[in-house]
């Protein structure tokens, strides 16, 4: 059966490779307010956000800032071999950001692991998985990102565009288990939120006309009555959950220049990049309040 999305049941522990530099760990800064059982749980949350590395996969780590004004290393790994693209970053509230572009499949997946509140009942983090189509140009191509290097690597970077934002109902559940057809990266992203991954109707037509099955997907009806959680009064029902992000910085462009030989023949060539921002605004059911309550703060 497919699972439920937004289950509180999310496996425990470091179930991802973690990366072999140790400075990755020792450098989790503290953020106002910050008890001792939250760095504990940031330490376990640094472990089981960083994706599991591909042999030949180039990287490139990037300052960036965030909407509150803090400053986020962002680590880009492009993989040529795959076609695919990783984004990953920790946000100001101390969860973890991953996207992954998977140009083959036309399957982007963005993925969150938020700390929990147990003292209100959560668990130690929660899983979010949201899967939506990739568009053509809307990030720069793997074999391009694999070539990025940069030649201040202390600046602090604050995208040239931004996209504005996204607004994006997710009325379908995906089963993790299956869907290793839909994108080979989906299990291996989304092992700590395999109750919680989300998909959009319109997208899953797209996949379907090139060949997914449709055993992988299940629309969840929701009634016209359900409310938002944010004005729900009752923990233990369900509701519409929203929860936002944004990737602050990424490639989405190549620049190119142009240049005249002895003859005066005119030829162009790769330059630069241009960055942009992109926010999305996800909406999806939970069958409890309890698994929204971030929802409460906005």
């Amino acid at each position: 059966a497919i699972p439920v999305p937004g289950d509180s049941r999310f496996p425990g522990g470091c179930r991802l490779r973690c990366r072999d530099s140790g400075a990755e760990f020792g450098e989790v800064s503290d953020f106002p307010g910050m008890l001792p059982r939250e760095r504990l749980l940031l330490g376990i949350l640094a472990a089981a956000a960083l994706l599991l590395r591909v042999p030949g996969a180039a990287g490139l780590r990037v300052r960036v800032r965030l909407a509150g004004g803090q400053v986020a290393e962002e680590t880009l790994e492009a993989d040529p071999d795959s076609d695919s693209i990783s984004i990953e970053f920790r946000r100001g509230d101390g969860s973890f950001i991953t996207l992954i572009a998977d140009f083959r499949q036309d399957v982007k997946i963005i993925r969150s692991l938020i700390l929990g509140e147990l003292e209100r009942g959560q668990k130690q983090f929660q899983g979010l998985c949201f899967i939506t189509r990739l568009h053509k140009n809307e990030i720069i191509p793997s074999e391009s990102m694999a070539k990025l290097r940069q030649k201040n690597p202390r600046t602090v970077r604050v995208a040239e565009e931004q996209r504005g934002l996204e607004h994006l109902y997710m009325d379908v559940a995906v089963n993790y288990s299956r869907a290793n057809p839909l994108s080979v990266h989906i299990n291996n992203v989304c092992a700590e939120a395999m109750d919680a991954v989300y998909a959009r109707e319109s997208d899953v037509k797209h996949w379907m006309e090139k060949g997914i099955e449709a055993s992988i997907f299940e629309i969840m009806p929701v009634s016209e009555d359900v409310p938002r959680c944010r004005v729900s009064p009752d923990r233990w029902k369900g509701c519409i959950c929203r929860y936002e992000l944004c990737i602050e910085w990424y490639p989405c462009f190549l620049k190119y220049c142009r240049t005249k030989d002895p003859a005066g023949k005119t030829s162009s060539y790769k330059c630069g990049i241009k960055s942009c921002q992109k926010c999305s605004q996800f909406d999806f059911y939970v069958p409890q309040k309890q698994l929204c309550l971030w929802d409460e703060d906005i």
